[in-house]
């Protein structure tokens, strides 16, 4: 348990900075389900203190807010930012990937969205991505796309976002993948064996969404 779960338990027990920055900034969107697509692109910039609630993810604490990211460096990919609270463990992991050759071909972390929860009355959603916050990693998209209508893998599965998932292509992504493992090791779920219509072959979080 303490081991499926310890960057979870880390997190939480790591709380709120002690020292936290003085403002917060970050640029972000909302996802229409009438239009499908992203609409209301702008830049927040106010008070670190000054955080609403649906700024924080109340599981880990981490933030929308740039300033609580860090870069990290993954073999010879480009950086990419995460949680500070999950940087080091995440980096650590993932180069030990590397080193084993295992296929760690593209990353994608940090990124501010609200792309989940209720709609309003015009039709946007109204809450952060787990990729807003900075406590989700996608690998691989172009080989581990984001499927709806997919209760189970198959035929009846709709492409949405990313590449088509092929268990048997390299940089494929699947349960008995050791990228696979090392990710849950952290306490992350995978988005390929979540429960739902969505299947996200790349993505990993606490929550699996």
């Amino acid at each position: 348990m303490l081991r499926a779960f310890g960057w979870l338990f880390l997190c939480l027990s790591v709380g709120v900075s002690a020292n936290p920055p003085s403002t917060c900034t970050y640029s972000t969107y909302k996802w229409s389900v009438v239009q499908k697509k992203a609409v209301d692109f702008r830049t927040v910039s106010h008070p670190y203190a000054a955080l609403a609630s649906y700024e924080i993810d109340k599981e880990t604490g981490c933030t929308v807010c740039r300033e609580d990211q860090r870069a990290i460096k993954v073999g010879d990919l480009p950086e990419v930012l995460v949680c500070k609270k999950l940087a080091g463990t995440l980096e650590t992991q993932l180069n030990a990937l590397v080193v084993r050759e295992e296929p760690i071909l593209k990353l994608v972390g940090y990124r501010v969205g609200m792309t989940r929860g209720d709609v309003d009355t015009e039709g946007n959603r109204t809450r952060f991505s787990n990729h807003s916050f900075g406590i989700a990693i996608d690998i691989n998209d172009e080989q581990n796309g984001l499927y709806g209508n997919c209760i189970e893998f198959g035929p009846k599965c709709r492409l949405r976002k990313g590449g088509e998932w092929d268990p048997n292509i390299y940089g494929s992504l699947t349960v008995e993948s050791e990228i696979v493992a090392a990710m849950k090791s952290l306490g992350l779920k995978w988005g390929g064996e979540i429960a739902g219509k969505q299947k996200d072959f790349m993505h990993f979080s606490p929550s699996g969404y």
